[in-house]
């Protein structure tokens, strides 16, 4: 029965990290109008799928460092009421933080989660220090650390790429060239750089020009699909850790149940976070959500390979930030309120987590 318990109280944890985290990596591309909120939710979830299938492989170590093993003593973490407990803790927070839209860390609500019941259970048995270096230390760097990027990244763009040339005209006059052997004179095409619509006013041979715009959004498509993978790989074997003590799932089965039900919970409930991270925390264009989702990427599937617990949220929300200060256009109030729910996500996750114990114990 308890088994039962765990797996359902497992798959609540995913559904609701589904619901606040799958849609961040394409949050820029519906904020920019480069996709409709349809189209960016369905690749949102395909490619953080794939992610969550590819932790099989690439992120096991942070099954183990969320299973609670050095935090609180092992006999805790070896009762399942325990591991229910922190699901349920965590899955009711990011529920509720999702219902109003706002986006928060599963990993912070979890670590929560785990230090509440594990402090309850325990009697004061936590290890602070592992907590404040392994955990929250990270947590807090992460976002200033993505902010930054951000900001100078964008600052470099505004200043750097103002006068953009997309096209290459070649002139019908040649450019001559003495060689410095024989000193023969050579006619060779020369070259210019122009702006597309400049290109008509030069008499030319042949013109070759891309499309820099479009360019730019199969890079920044590329890049959403980047984080939401990053994203699957870094949550997914967060959440398996509360599986390992059931006797018939392995870790595998345990990831493919959680990518499926995290999936589920992105497609039908991902709208208010969609909304807040797209639209209500700054203005964007493709090229700077393309940067934002660069950053993001790369800081998440670094933390994941390396077993530390980064969180997708922090990162994307920080590299956001950091775009808004630099182009002029951050809603302070909005980011202030997600900071506050960021501040209220540890304690809620501990209080619903030590609520959540007293509860499953007494029924049980």
């Amino acid at each position: 029965m308890i088994w039962t318990v765990l797996v359902l109280a497992v798959a609540f944890f995913a559904y609701s990290n589904g619901a606040n985290d799958n849609f961040k990596g394409f949050a820029t591309l519906y904020g920019s109008g480069k996709l409709s909120y349809k189209k960016a939710i369905t690749w949102a979830t395909i490619t953080t799928f794939l992610g969550s299938l590819a932790a099989i492989i690439l992120a096991v170590n942070l099954v183990k460092s969320f299973s609670g093993r050095g935090l609180v003593p092992d006999s805790i973490v070896a009762d399942p009421i325990f591991a229910v407990s922190v699901a349920m803790g965590a899955a009711m927070t990011i529920i509720l933080a999702t219902k109003i839209g706002m986006p928060v860390s599963s990993t912070h609500a979890m670590v929560g989660a785990l230090v509440g019941t594990g402090l309850a259970i325990s009697g004061g048995e936590v290890a602070f220090s592992k907590l404040a270096t392994v955990f929250v230390l990270p947590l807090i760097l992460t976002p200033v650390c993505s902010a930054f990027l951000s900001y100078i990244l964008l600052r470099f763009q505004l200043k750097s790429l103002r006068d953009e040339r997309n096209c290459v005209c070649i002139p019908e006059e040649k450019v001559l060239v003495q060689t410095t052997e024989n000193r023969q004179v050579l006619e060779l095409p020369s070259l210019i750089f122009e702006k597309f619509e400049n290109c008509d006013q030069i008499p030319v041979k042949s013109v070759f020009s891309f499309d820099r715009e479009k360019a730019e959004d199969y890079f920044h498509f590329f890049s959403a699909g980047l984080v939401s993978f990053a994203r699957g790989l870094n949550d997914t074997p967060k959440i398996v850790a509360l599986l390992i003590l059931i006797p018939f799932l392995n870790v595998q089965a345990g990831m493919v149940l959680v990518a499926l039900v995290m999936a589920i919970g992105g497609l039908i409930n991902s709208r208010k976070i969609a909304e807040t991270m797209s639209h209500k925390m700054t203005s964007m264009t493709g090229r700077q959500g393309l940067s934002a989702n660069l950053i993001t990427s790369s800081l998440v599937m670094g933390a994941s390979v390396f077993g530390l617990p980064a969180s997708t949220t922090h990162v994307s929300v920080g590299a956001l930030g950091g775009m808004g200060l630099a182009n002029g256009t951050a809603n302070f109030q909005v980011l202030r309120q997600i900071l506050m729910a960021w501040m209220m996500t540890l304690p809620l996750g501990a209080i619903l987590g030590i609520t959540a114990n007293f509860l499953i114990r007494w029924v049980f």
